[in-house]
């Protein structure tokens, strides 16, 4: 059974394309879209959200079997992102994949789903892959560190990432127990050690940054925590920011999220951020709740809105 928010994504293609192209902002914009239909078909639900930019995932984020994608499918998915402009497609990894994990059957299934992953990415046409670098739950932090370095080397073994701009992207954890990312410093080591491996940046997520700690609501906290990024991860390796409000105290490691706004972070840490000149080259993409039907399209407006003219 079809829950209300997937039925009204399937009528909304039933509908004809808007006649004249959304009102777009100067910084790249989206939302984590839906696929139900096939994979392409979240490029035309992006355009119709007045999105230039959006992610998805390319197979279920819950399951182990991969989803197994067509040429047709590829082929329009590339199609829809050229006729509409929509630039850069994101694909976020599967929640299962966990590339720092301690036991040995869960590391060899973690390594052969990311492969995967970065093989529907290429064949969709993506830019950027996003991943949680996963739990070190039975190691030393440092041990996690270098299992996920080496698992993710031997994902990505003989693949030819660097000549089609394609990029994996660590994102920062909410900061649980044993969690990989929790700090920039975690972030910056992880993707230092793979630089000589493959072409990686990171994802920084609003929402895990705040509840990690972080100060990003008051004005005088978020030029800290925007210069401390700048001298851990670096703000130009930073191509994706995860776009969310926080339902939780900041602080509490809590990974909920929220709407734009209606959270502990509010509004205007997110004007700030869509507007920083120091953040202009990336794009910002919201992974928002869809409690009611129209709630997608809510989020992308108040981002958008958020933008100076």
């Amino acid at each position: 059974m079809p829950t209300k928010w997937e039925k009204e994504a399937k009528d909304i293609l039933k509908q004809p394309a808007p006649s004249s192209p959304p009102k777009l902002t100067s910084r790249r914009i989206g939302i984590h879209t839906s696929t139900a239909g096939g994979p392409e078909t979240a490029a035309e639900r992006a355009y119709r959200l007045g999105c230039n930019t959006f992610q998805m995932f390319s197979s279920s984020p819950r399951m182990w079997k991969p989803y197994q994608l067509s040429e047709i499918q590829c082929a329009e998915m590339k199609r829809l992102k050229e006729t509409y402009g929509i630039s850069p497609l994101v694909i976020h990894t599967s929640y299962l994949v966990n590339v720092a994990s301690s036991t040995t059957e869960f590391l060899h299934k973690s390594i052969a789903a990311f492969r995967a992953e970065v093989e529907r990415a290429l064949a969709l046409g993506a830019q950027y892959l996003v991943l949680h670098a996963g739990s070190y739950r039975g190691l030393s932090r440092q041990e996690g560190l270098e299992r996920a370095a080496h698992a993710i080397a031997e994902a990505t073994d003989r693949l030819d990432l660097a000549a089609c701009g394609f990029k994996v992207l660590i994102e920062n954890a909410a900061g649980a127990e044993y969690s990989l990312g929790s700090s920039f410093e975690q972030v910056a080591e992880l993707v230092e050690r793979l630089r000589s491996v493959l072409p990686v940046a990171a994802c920084i997520d609003t929402c895990h940054t705040h509840v990690a700690g972080y100060d990003i609501v008051s004005p005088e906290g978020y030029e800290h925590t925007m210069k401390y990024l700048e001298n851990t991860i670096g703000l130009k390796n930073i191509p994706i920011w995860h776009c969310n409000d926080a339902k939780a105290a900041r602080a509490s490691k809590l990974d909920r999220h929220q709407h734009i706004g209606e959270g502990t972070i509010g509004l205007e840490p997110f004007r700030r951020l869509l507007n920083d000149i120091r953040t202009s080259h990336a794009a910002f993409i919201a992974e928002t709740p869809i409690d009611e039907p129209g709630d997608d399209q809510k989020n992308v407006n108040a981002l958008k809105a958020l933008v100076a003219p």
